[in-house]
């Protein structure tokens, strides 16, 4: 008796637990019976685990992000919310049961697709970005943590299904979630609209990528940009100042190259607001962003038919590669100095 008290209170705790639609409750387990072999304990906690969610909270997830057409089915839906790690748990806990997919191979293929159209676009968009903040700018778009929270923010969190181990955190369990449906509409639509799916819930996101660079040396790098663009030698010009001679005095510096102001700065000191000066005049060439309507997208060739990119069948569209922007700016002698900037 008190272990079905427990198994009530349990189920009643865990939102994802619904009896209604449970075939037997309480279960064989929690009935105690005594024989002569001693039984394991029954577990509430282990049970509600393994139950599924309610058939209608997963149509709902379906329907509240769109993808109904995709994700038809409550066991569909079901699977990209289980983790790889959730398999091994259910053996082990009820092994009589039938073992559920899991989203063990939509995972890798939905994690490749991310890495493909966050790599297009942010280099499509930034053709001066360096590559090392290039890797930054893709993880911070569709790393693992901002998977998690694109599925927090889908309502992926009760319905997810998974078991903490040494190598699964809830993180990776929560990120699988978004990865599984972007593969899944791969297999089932095409990637195109995969693409799209990606673009809407991940790449309109705005990322800070002012903060992902960090000059050692400024003043050295920009000197290397600009002998290699062939423009003048860049001056610093002071523009404006303050209490030169008071405990807080400000100057104003811009960098010109002949008539073109290239960046302004500021700061307490002469050499503190060329400094800045010249940060800015880099960030103003790395960050320089290409609008929306010109950007031509690699994956954009592809024909826009149903199927994956082998079965699809159409023209293939037209695609005029960008040009490329500046390699790394490096200065010193056989490679052993660094680059002119850090991320």
């Amino acid at each position: 008796m008190a272990a079905q008290k427990r198994l009530v209170s349990t189920a009643a705790k865990l939102a994802s637990v619904s009896t209604a639609h449970l075939p037997r409750f309480p279960p064989r387990e929690a009935i105690f019976k005594q024989t002569e072999i001693p039984k394991p304990p029954f577990a509430p906690e282990a049970w509600a685990s393994t139950q599924p969610p309610p058939p209608s909270a997963l149509s709902a997830f379906a329907h509240r992000i769109g993808l109904a057409s995709v994700l038809s089915t409550p066991q569909s839906v079901l699977r990209v919310c289980t983790h790889s790690s959730f398999a091994n748990f259910q053996k082990q806990t009820a092994p009589h049961e039938k073992i559920q997919h899991t989203n063990a191979h939509l995972t890798p293929i939905g994690n490749a697709l991310l890495g493909l159209f966050a790599s297009e676009f942010i280099q499509t968009a930034y053709p001066h970005l360096p590559t090392r903040v290039l890797k930054a700018a893709v993880s911070a778009h569709v790393g693992t943590n901002t998977c998690a929270a694109v599925a927090q923010e889908m309502g992926a969190t009760p319905l997810l299904r998974w078991h903490r181990t040494d190598d699964v955190t809830y993180s990776d369990a929560l990120a699988s979630v978004p990865r599984a449906i972007t593969a899944l509409i791969y297999e089932k639509l095409s990637l195109l609209s995969a693409r799209q799916f990606v673009h809407s819930y991940f790449l309109s996101r705005e990322i800070d990528l002012r903060g992902m660079i960090k000059f050692r040396q400024p003043k050295i790098a920009l000197l290397e940009m600009i002998k290699k663009l062939g423009r003048e030698y860049p001056k610093s010009r002071l523009l404006k100042e303050t209490g030169r001679f008071s405990n807080s005095p400000v100057f104003v510096v811009g960098i010109y190259s002949g008539a073109d102001k290239l960046g302004e700065g500021f700061g307490s000191s002469l050499r503190m607001a060329e400094y800045r000066a010249a940060e800015d005049a880099l960030h103003r060439v790395y960050l320089t962003r290409v609008p929306n309507h010109l950007m031509n997208l690699p994956t954009s060739t592809f024909p826009a038919g149903l199927g994956s990119v082998f079965d699809v069948k159409g023209a293939e569209q037209p695609h005029t590669p960008a040009d490329l922007g500046m390699a790394e700016v490096e200065y010193g002698r056989s490679g052993r100095s660094s680059a002119g900037y850090t991320n």
